[in-house]
């Protein structure tokens, strides 16, 4: 019978997109008040999506993505999507822009083998958490460089986004060894 282990700790992550600088920087201020201080983040890019969000969000989009706090238990992910989903909702009510959605939240997380992201979205290569969310691998960390896949949006598929992701990998390695929050050897082998 194959024995359950402990869960690696993650670095949570979200992609912040708004074509305004000041609703960016109100969502990482309000994700820095729930989940800790930004700790490693890519700068300002274009975002396009070949005009999908233009409509609800606006030309001109801009993204950046963000790692925030210490590493932490990836189980909540589903939580996570809930709970930015719900600071867009505030953030749309609560504005005088005249889009119907100026900001978009893409939270996920890096572990050691992957970028994970969640989405509200179903697909085929996506997997149902809970509530209406779904997680998919978007990158792959395989021969010591970044993967990614079929389905992996164009933003991700970048050098920066990748960088970015050695940086959080990097950074969740130095606190796995550090506290010896790893899985054994032995217990990799009786699986």
């Amino acid at each position: 019978m194959a024995k359950i282990q402990s869960v690696e700790p993650v670095i949570r992550i979200c992609a912040v997109i708004s074509r305004y600088e000041a609703t960016r920087q109100w969502a990482i201020d309000q994700l820095c008040g729930r989940w800790g201080e930004a700790v490693v983040n890519t700068t300002v890019m274009p975002f396009e999506a070949g005009g999908y969000y233009e409509t609800e969000m606006g030309a001109g989009l801009e993204k950046t993505i963000v790692a925030f706090g210490s590493p932490c238990d990836p189980s909540p992910l589903a939580d996570w999507k809930l709970e930015t989903n719900a600071l867009e909702r505030q953030y749309a009510s609560a504005s005088e822009a005249t889009e119907p959605r100026p900001l978009n939240l893409d939270c996920g997380y890096v572990t050691q083998a992957k970028l994970v992201l969640a989405t509200t979205k179903d697909r085929d290569h996506r997997i149902y958490l809970r509530d209406g969310i779904f997680a998919e691998v978007t990158l792959t960390y395989v021969h010591r460089q970044w993967i990614d896949h079929r389905w992996t949006y164009p933003d991700y598929r970048t050098e920066e986004v990748k960088q970015f992701a050695n940086q959080c990998r990097s950074r969740l390695r130095q606190h796995i060894k550090s506290t010896r929050q790893f899985r054994s050897r032995a217990s990799r082998q009786s699986t």
